[in-house]
């Protein structure tokens, strides 16, 4: 599991490995040395600028510097200010050119080191900053590009971005949340060498290795693998039959759209192994096999505003998403009991108030005051659980800005959690499926396409 640390948490990380034996000086060593050595691997000998900061990030950039001008490579370094504490040691150590920190000498290089600030930088950079970046050719940031927030991934001022960002130990949530993503360019993750036992984080990158997709045993029946209840709406009945096919196609046993009668018709002309059910709602409700529930594709609001406390008051596992979000507007308390909520930016600013720049915090704020997983859907999708626990999924390709690919996650969600997988597994092995199946569908994909390309092709 790769675990993603904030900047407190990386700050924490440094000084452990201070107390166990590790100085100061020698991890800024081994950081300079690796941004050195992925500078080698991609680019040819070139002329480089490093702009230092005062602080630990300059100090890997002056080590950086040493190390590639011993390679024989023409380096200069363009310091901020001068070096305090462990970074003037590192200076000391650097007897090549020294030149203003001017925007014209940026220009004039191939290649221009951001040392100057890193990921926990919490104010925005200033003008000299900014106009120097802003001139430079090709940059490759040490940590992050400067003015990036590490924990939102927002930035503080203009940031220019990097062709490559070299960071160590661990990612920290910038680098995955947009538009921290882009902005990194290639990502770069470096062993320095800090010693186990730093205290676990609450943050990962989604990933195969964080979840166990369930898989069928020898002994499983259609009733053991889960049954999913969908409802169905009159009007945009293709939401309910994509939600459908994909609970499906991710392995439950059973799969019942629960319609209205003058909709029937249209879903029992759908997939011939879905079971269209025109019974009213608590009648439904009265059978305990049917374990899990889907509310919101094409049900419309008043239908949600209906039934959506009649299935939190029947206490069935419910994945809440579209108009079952807006139905609720301003008042989330009323999902409190809902197993998995996934809203869009806009649901999640109608439900929750808008997320801000921090969407990993507002994500788990949101869990926490409804007592549900909260999947905030976007290229950078968050999945929070209400005990604090969150992952951010990367893997999603843009062209699953689809109309109907919520939907297919929804019943993704749904499918999972009948085969027994907990809440907060079943969001975050969906979110990567969902973004897995995009990737293999390609750039013309519609929102059909992603229930077929779930499986690997031979």
């Amino acid at each position: 599991m790769e675990d993603l640390l904030s900047p407190a948490e990386m700050a924490q990380a440094d000084a452990h490995a201070v107390s166990s034996g590790t100085p100061v000086e020698v991890l800024m060593e081994r950081a300079g040395w690796a941004v050195a050595n992925a500078i080698r691997a991609r680019y040819r000998p070139c002329r480089v600028l490093v702009a230092c900061g005062p602080g630990n990030n300059g100090g890997d950039g002056y080590v950086a510097a040493r190390l590639l001008a011993r390679e024989g490579w023409p380096v200069a370094i363009a310091p901020l200010a001068l070096p305090r504490g462990d970074a003037a040691a590192a200076a000391a150590r650097w007897h090549g050119p020294v030149v203003p920190f001017a925007a014209e000498r940026a220009a004039q290089a191939d290649l221009v080191v951001d040392a100057l600030f890193g990921a926990g930088l919490t104010r925005s950079i200033g003008p000299e900053v900014t106009t120097l970046l802003a001139a430079a050719p090709r940059i490759a940031a040490i940590d992050v590009p400067s003015g990036l927030d590490g924990t939102t991934g927002q930035p503080r001022g203009e940031v220019s971005p990097a062709e490559l960002t070299v960071t160590f130990h661990r990612r920290k949530p910038g680098h995955l949340l947009l538009p921290g993503r882009t902005l990194c360019g290639e990502l770069v993750l470096a062993d320095i060498g800090i010693p186990a036992g730093v205290p676990a984080s609450r943050t990962w990158r989604n990933t195969p290795a964080l979840w166990v997709r369930p898989h069928p045993d020898v002994g499983d029946h259609k009733f053991s693998r889960g049954h999913v209840t969908i409802l169905g709406g009159a009007s945009m009945t293709g939401a309910a039959r994509l939600a459908s096919a994909a609970a499906r196609r991710i392995g439950a046993g059973m799969l019942t759209i629960a319609a209205p009668a003058d909709a029937a018709a249209i879903y029992r002309n759908g997939e011939p192994g879905v079971i269209v059910d025109t019974a009213p709602l608590a009648s439904l409700l009265a059978d305990p096999r049917r374990t899990v529930w889907v509310a919101g594709p094409g049900l419309g609001i008043e239908a949600a505003r209906i039934a959506i406390p009649m299935l939190l008051a029947a206490g069935r596992q419910t994945v809440v998403d579209a108009d079952a979000l807006t139905a609720f507007a301003g008042t989330p308390e009323a999902l409190r009991g809902a197993t998995v909520l996934t809203p869009h930016a806009g649901e999640f600013a109608r439900v929750f108030g808008h997320p801000g720049e921090d969407r990993l915090t507002a994500a788990r704020e949101a869990a926490r005051r409804t007592g549900a997983v909260v999947l905030l859907k976007g290229a950078d999708t968050v999945i929070a659980a209400p005990d604090g626990r969150a992952a951010i999924n990367d893997n999603a390709p843009p062209y699953l800005a689809t109309a109907g690919a919520g939907d297919v996650l929804a019943g993704l969600i749904a499918g999972l959690l009948a085969q027994g997988m907990p809440p907060w597994d079943a969001a975050c092995a969906a979110a990567w499926l969902h973004g897995e199946a995009a990737n293999r569908a390609g750039p013309f994909l519609i929102a059909e396409d992603l229930v077929a390309a779930l499986a690997p092709q031979k």
